[in-house]
């Protein structure tokens, strides 16, 4: 199967949204055209905001939810036709790096606090030790 890149997928969101308006007579929500090419929601949402961030669709919210319309289907050849959906990885590795970061940072802090409660107890302890053996 051929890893699919950003340029084809936009081509086939555009087309989807054409044919989905069509043959429905009422513009699509993201859920039906990611329906109608076995997307996932999510890849469906990322890619509709990113067109329409480029000014090639629009997606427009009303009463009967979330609907899509083609704005400037021209555009989507500026788009670099090599360029790989790997930006959506390394957004998510980024994320995960960011997390473990975090995790190590509060196990850090958690250690230092345990470490000081340790200490405290240990000179109060010293202190209760010479105040009884001066008793």
């Amino acid at each position: 199967m051929q890893k699919s890149n950003f340029y084809s997928d936009s081509h086939l969101i555009v087309a989807s949204i054409r044919v989905l308006t069509h043959k429905n007579h009422t513009p699509p929500s993201i859920e039906d055209v990611s329906t109608a090419l076995s997307f996932s929601s999510d890849k469906g949402h990322f890619i509709c905001k990113k067109l329409q961030g480029m000014g090639i669709i629009d997606i427009v919210e009303g009463a009967f939810g979330i609907r899509l319309f083609v704005n400037d289907h021209l555009k989507i050849e500026e788009i670099p036709k090599d360029e790989k959906e790997d930006k959506l990885e390394a957004a998510l590795k980024k994320f995960k790096d960011s997390k473990k970061d975090l995790s190590k940072k509060i196990e850090s802090f958690q250690a230092q606090k345990a470490k000081k409660q340790k200490d405290l107890f240990a000179q109060l302890d010293k202190k209760l030790k010479k105040e009884s053996n001066k008793k």
